[in-house]
């Protein structure tokens, strides 16, 4: 079929079939398709999210906490354990941990009139709990103060034990197995 053939039977409206199957060809483009695919999807702050994700639920939402709630979040073990900091407080960094880091440090910053929170290191876990709980332990030793996940300490310090800290347990785990 030449070029105009097919244009001018687009254009009547015959669709084109496979001469093979018999069915019509498939385009990524037709709204209906795109419209049924976009459905099962699923955005949060405008990445997809797998929708082999254990919290996947179809729609887009802006963050994971418009999702589900807080018990959800943190029921889910996988995650990050995350070091930001404010030029507000230079000497304070906050260890946290999050289902993505990058969501939570746009949570915080609408506390702030600058939206100068950055984030300064963040690693993958298995246990998001526990690498927190083994943060906040290790990096209390180094800092001069703490109130509550908030230290004292230098925010590059405070990042290169965060991952001294992940390099090991992921170290231990794999020396376990």
């Amino acid at each position: 079929m030449s070029l105009t053939e097919s244009t001018t039977k687009e254009a009547t409206g015959q669709i084109r079939t496979n001469p093979r199957t018999g069915k019509p060809y498939y385009s990524k483009d037709k709204r209906e398709a795109v419209q049924a695919r976009d459905a099962k999807r699923m955005y949060v702050n405008g990445k997809e999210v797998s929708k082999h994700h254990p919290l996947h639920k179809p729609g887009r939402y802006k963050s994971w906490e418009e999702v589900h709630n807080h018990q959800a979040i943190n029921a889910f073990k996988e995650g990050y354990v995350y070091v930001i900091r404010n030029p507000a407080w230079p000497d304070w960094v906050k260890v946290g941990m999050a289902l993505d880091y990058e969501d939570r440090c746009k949570g915080y910053q609408t506390s702030s009139p600058f939206r100068d929170y950055e984030i300064v290191h963040a690693v993958a876990t298995n246990d998001k709990r526990a690498l927190e709980v083994l943060a906040h332990t290790l990096i209390e030793q180094f800092s001069i103060d703490r109130r509550g996940e908030w230290f004292m300490i230098d925010a590059l310090d405070a990042a290169a034990l965060l991952q001294q800290l992940s390099t090991e347990v992921i170290d231990a785990k794999n020396t376990t197995h």
